[in-house]
């Protein structure tokens, strides 16, 4: 039976975290928060208004991997946030046993940069936005994935990210409710 792993992904402020956890709560499944697999230099790098590199992330990366294949070993399908901006990170995420499915939080510049003015409690400077803009690639219409509009309530994003996954039998199947 194959596992179904869930990426949370956008810019810094899309709302990766609430929704993530949002949808763990509904699905019961487990959750990682993608920032926790920086490493310290990395965190350090970013609070100081300096973005990533690639030679940055790829370790990053392959951490977030290896913890979707230890839950992909123990049978257990998963949510986790992650940026994963470009579709070189989303290729490597992919190299995780199972099914990654992306779930692309989008919405304008404008409302990401007053979520991040107002947001206090993260690292991520907002000085750093307009480098994740121009990074971001979207996801492709042959990568496994949708896209969700963040410019609605939070019960909205969740019900319609929940709907979308419902659609394809395939991808909740073996996966605790």
């Amino acid at each position: 039976m194959t596992t179904t792993h869930v990426v949370v992904m956008g810019v810094a402020g899309s709302g990766k975290s609430t929704v993530a956890h949002g949808l763990a709560a509904r699905l019961g499944w487990p959750m990682a928060e993608g920032d926790e697999f920086h490493s310290v230099e990395n965190i350090a790098k970013m609070a100081s208004g300096h973005p990533l590199t690639d030679d940055d992330r790829w370790p990053w990366l392959d951490r977030i991997v290896e913890w979707t294949a230890q839950q992909d070993r123990a049978g257990h399908c998963t949510l986790v946030t992650c940026s994963a901006l470009r579709r070189a990170y989303r290729d490597r995420l992919r190299t995780a046993p199972g099914r990654t499915v992306f779930v692309h939080l989008v919405g304008s510049a404008d409302v990401v940069a007053d979520r991040l003015a107002h947001r206090t409690d993260h690292f991520m400077p907002s000085s750093l936005l307009p480098s994740q803009l121009a990074t971001l690639e979207p996801l492709g219409s042959d990568e496994d994935g949708f896209s969700i509009d963040i410019e609605q309530d939070v019960d909205e994003v969740l019900d319609s990210i929940v709907d979308a996954l419902s659609t394809n039998p395939q991808l909740l199947k073996g996966c605790a409710e």
